[in-house]
């Protein structure tokens, strides 16, 4: 009888076990573990909404070493191991984010660089993540950094990418839930064709003392865009990464940019971990290399949050494109 009412108990789970195991002993590393497992549970559960329209996203910084590129990839990843129809388009020279999402990008093979000077469509130089089937991805490789001198004389030369990217969109059989556009640490032409070609700009913000130096700079040149190529440009995301919980400084930073802009940086923040760096050398996001991990939990978290807000963010696009008509 006693082997009965044993069975009939219900099962723990993984964190109520690591709870049970390491709370008695006040263990730090325990409660960490328990956090990270209800955490991931959590997530594993959680239902993606889908936009009603496709969100055309560039994540941009000037600041270089912010994790822009590393918020791209494992954004895009995330939303892509949730269902979501994704493109990427790397338009940094160095390629970074072809190398993490799997994909070739050598000098000389066809790439972003081949579409700006228009010799290719987005649909020819496309690839397919080997990780995730949903998330479609247009390499960058060095040879795009003497593209800004050769279109420079273009009449169109700040809106090619778009003109390609409306393009692919009109004739794909796919439609695609999110455009994650990747730029170089920059404010040149490259990052121009990326803010007219999207309807919204992500940018990701190193938790550090400098973290709001050269961002006025940023909120200027999307300011010139808005009012000259792209009315209808959103400032909808910015994200806190690199945080460190332990330290005073990380949550002073985060508390000063979510003062300065409320609605618009996610609850959601990166830590510093040493997978995220390493997952890049082994060719993958860190969503496909420690799918188990803080950072892979802490930017799937960030992936819903973006996918949360869509409702508000399109119908914020459409006031501004009704605002402009």
């Amino acid at each position: 009888m006693a082997a009965k009412d044993h069975q009939s108990e219900p099962m723990e789970t993984a964190s109520e076990t690591l709870h049970r195991i390491f709370d008695g002993q006040g263990s730090v590393l325990g409660n960490q573990i328990a956090d990270e497992s209800s955490r991931y549970d959590a997530l594993k559960h959680a239902a993606f909404p889908k936009p009603a329209k496709t969100r055309r996203i560039a994540v941009a910084n000037q600041k270089g070493g912010v994790g822009k590129t590393t918020s791209t990839v494992n954004i895009a990843a995330a939303l892509a191991s949730k269902g979501a129809q994704v493109l990427v388009i790397d338009m940094d020279p160095q390629g970074n984010a072809s190398t993490a999402l799997g994909v070739p990008h050598a000098s000389g093979e066809k790439s972003v660089y081949d579409v700006i000077e228009g010799r290719s469509g987005l649909g020819d130089v496309m690839t397919v993540c080997p990780d995730f089937p949903s998330l479609d991805v247009v390499p960058a490789s060095i040879d795009l950094s003497g593209a800004e001198l050769e279109v420079a004389d273009l009449p169109n030369r700040n809106t090619l990418l778009k003109e390609a990217l409306d393009l692919y969109l009109r004739q794909s059989d796919k439609h695609y839930d999110y455009v994650f556009i990747d730029c170089p640490p920059s404010l040149g032409l490259l990052v121009i064709n990326a803010m007219c070609a999207v309807t919204e700009m992500l940018i990701p913000i190193q938790a550090e003392y400098y973290a709001l130096e050269g961002l006025g700079q940023l909120i200027n040149t999307i300011g010139l865009v808005q009012t000259h190529f792209n009315p209808v440009l959103l400032v909808s995301t910015m994200l806190i990464t690199m945080f460190d919980r332990r330290t005073l400084l990380s949550r002073e930073v985060y508390n000063e940019v979510k003062g300065h802009y409320p609605s618009i940086v996610l609850d959601t923040t990166i830590p510093r971990s040493v997978k995220i760096s390493e997952a890049p050398s082994f060719s993958q996001s860190v969503i496909a290399y420690d799918p188990r991990g803080i950072g892979a939990i802490a930017y799937g978290e960030a992936a819903l949050e973006i996918a949360k807000h869509s409702k508000q963010v399109l119908e914020a696009i459409d006031a501004r494109r009704k605002h402009n008509s």
